[in-house]
């Protein structure tokens, strides 16, 4: 599912969309974490990493559909520091903050993408398949029958997204 999500991206974007997409994000939060911090230092202690992750844990579950994504653990997040962490002098700048950022949430976008293609695709797909199905339907049927195939098949999106935002916090 995700290399249909890169091909539909590349024919649509570009390439390097996704890549710049998630730098712009991770410059924002960069700069306004670094803004709110206390010290002059040029990177981003472990606590400053902590509240950008959150940030963008919880930016990702408002604005994107499918389940609730759970940000890592802290000890996940001090081992990925590290890791990252090329010049080893404790701090995350620019460069190693983006990349720490890119490999954390690569999994979750993965999941967030299978769930678009499910839903803006698939869905439409098997409403369409089922319509003709639910016209024999007493009481329902000659509504069915009446709507246009596109809003028939947006009813149903709209309805799987719904669905799949109330699931939250189920896992």
């Amino acid at each position: 599912m995700g290399q249909i999500l890169t091909v539909v991206q590349e024919k649509f974007h570009g390439k390097q969309w996704k890549e710049k997409q998630i730098r712009k994000i991770t410059d924002r939060a960069f700069d306004h974490i670094r803004d709110e911090s206390s010290d002059s230092r040029d990177g981003l202690t472990f606590e400053d990493v902590y509240i950008a992750v959150l940030c963008v844990f919880n930016d990702i579950n408002k604005h994107l559909p499918g389940p609730h994504h759970d940000p890592p653990t802290k000890d996940k997040l001090r081992s990925l520091m590290k890791e990252h962490d090329v010049n080893l002098d404790g701090l995350l700048d620019r460069e190693e903050f983006a990349e720490f950022i890119r490999k954390l949430t690569a999994e979750t976008l993965t999941a967030v993408s299978q769930s678009l293609i499910i839903a803006l695709i698939l869905a439409p797909t098997v409403a369409l398949m089922t319509k003709k199905a639910t016209e024999g339907v007493p009481g329902v049927g000659k509504m069915v029958q009446k709507l246009p195939n596109s809003v028939y098949a947006s009813i149903i999106t709209l309805g799987v997204l719904l669905a799949q935002k109330s699931t939250e916090g189920c896992e």
